[in-house]
């Protein structure tokens, strides 16, 4: 992989992590149109994953810290029951992590149809949000963990995390602008768990198969990109514009199909 490659790759990463638009997705449609080996790549997949996290955490840089002072006040408070419900939607993906990544990784082979699949499903998540009435519900215990449910499916490249998650948790209910807020949050830690777990099993051979200028490009591309992304998803929402991205989905998802029957 080429520095030049890494960039639009880390590109693609960061702007379409928060749009949902499934970014795991675009990076294997983009890793097949750049003729890169899907499956050495995978570690790079994991790092520009990372410069997005890092995007979210500058993002929202004062609710993670105002989350931590509440927690380390060692009491029941709002930011302690809030952090509970980040873990409880943490555990349906924690399950996939844990025990399933072998299988999960199968995936991530450059399969444009399957891709192309999941990405109709994405379609169907935003387009439901279109025809469901706006909730005013706070998120509660059940709500986390199905919200978690909705995310763990979003391991799939192809359906979006943040279209899985947030239209989930405005179908079942919640306030707009909580579900957006909760779904950024909710995965800081998975895909921190995810980098690690990579590194140690591939950082090693990290040089040789891909190179460390390609992943540092590719990190910083994915960490400036998703900084304008993420704030300007969060806009996106509260309009309540889900249905353009239904319609760009269905469109990549189904060119996507033909391409690789052809």
């Amino acid at each position: 992989m080429s520095w030049l490659e890494a960039f639009i790759l880390g590109l693609v990463q960061g702007l379409t992590e928060f749009l949902p638009v499934s970014s795991s997705g675009h990076l294997e449609l983009g890793k097949y149109l750049l003729g890169i080996n899907a499956e050495k790549s995978l570690l790079f997949t994991v790092v520009v994953h990372g410069a997005t996290v890092l995007s979210t955490v500058v993002v929202f840089w004062k609710d993670i810290w105002s989350l931590l002072k509440g927690l380390f006040r060692f009491e029941r408070n709002e930011e302690t029951l809030y952090i509970l419900k980040l873990i409880v939607s943490m555990i349906p993906v924690t399950i996939i992590g844990l025990f399933f990544m072998d299988e999960v990784e199968q995936f991530f082979t450059g399969n444009i149809v399957f891709v192309g699949s999941m990405l109709l499903v994405t379609s169907v998540l935003l387009g439901l949000t279109m025809v469901v009435k706006t909730g005013a519900r706070n998120i509660g215990f059940a709500d986390a963990f199905i919200i978690g449910i909705a995310q763990a499916f979003a391991v799939l490249p192809g359906v979006s995390r943040s279209g899985a998650t947030i239209s989930t948790g405005l179908m079942i209910g919640n306030k707009k602008e909580l579900i957006t807020r909760f779904s950024f949050l909710m995965v800081l830690i998975p895909i921190i768990g995810a980098n690690v777990r990579s590194m140690i099993g591939e950082g090693v051979s990290a040089e040789t198969s891909i190179g460390l200028l390609p992943l540092a490009v590719g990190f910083v591309a994915a960490f400036l990109s998703g900084l304008f992304a993420c704030k300007w998803m969060i806009k996106i929402v509260n309009k309540g514009k889900l249905i353009y991205f239904a319609i760009y989905t269905f469109i990549v998802g189904t060119i996507a199909i033909i391409v690789g029957l052809l």
